[in-house]
């Protein structure tokens, strides 16, 4: 299953998770696992992509693709994580990736740049349903 990887020391991206535990319809909950950036799991992913050994960015991960594809980040990753959510949200993510990737990526720099003052920082803590969702 993919694997969405986000700053585990960011309050913005820890609500972000939150977002998407949040309305992930029935159907799509458990093809969908996450792990901190700073995590064994992200490190691992790092190693095995050295193009985003640095990247401070949330990382789309399927390993059921091959490289480059297999590895998504800034605006691409973002948008994956919506689909992932199906049904509106899946119409919505298609109609931004229409949008140009570089226009995309500068208002995702815009906000990753204030995501720190977006967002008191906060420690995610996975309920006891979805803590097996989560990667070390």
């Amino acid at each position: 299953t993919p694997v969405l990887l986000y700053d585990g020391e960011c309050g913005f991206c820890a609500g972000s998770v939150q977002f998407v535990l949040k309305h992930e319809g029935v159907a799509r909950r458990n093809a969908l696992r996450f792990a901190p950036l700073q995590g064994a799991f992200g490190a691992m992913v790092r190693g095995r992509f050295p193009r985003i050994v640095g990247v401070d960015s949330v990382v789309w991960f399927d390993p059921t693709r091959d490289e480059p594809s297999a590895v998504q980040l800034k605006s691409a990753a973002a948008l994956s994580a919506v689909a992932h959510l199906g049904g509106i949200w899946r119409v919505a993510a298609r109609l931004g990736m229409l949008v140009p990737r570089v226009i995309r990526d500068v208002v995702y720099d815009a906000i990753a740049k204030r995501r720190l003052q977006l967002a008191a920082p906060a420690c995610l803590i996975p309920t006891p349903d979805t803590r097996s969702r989560f990667l070390e």
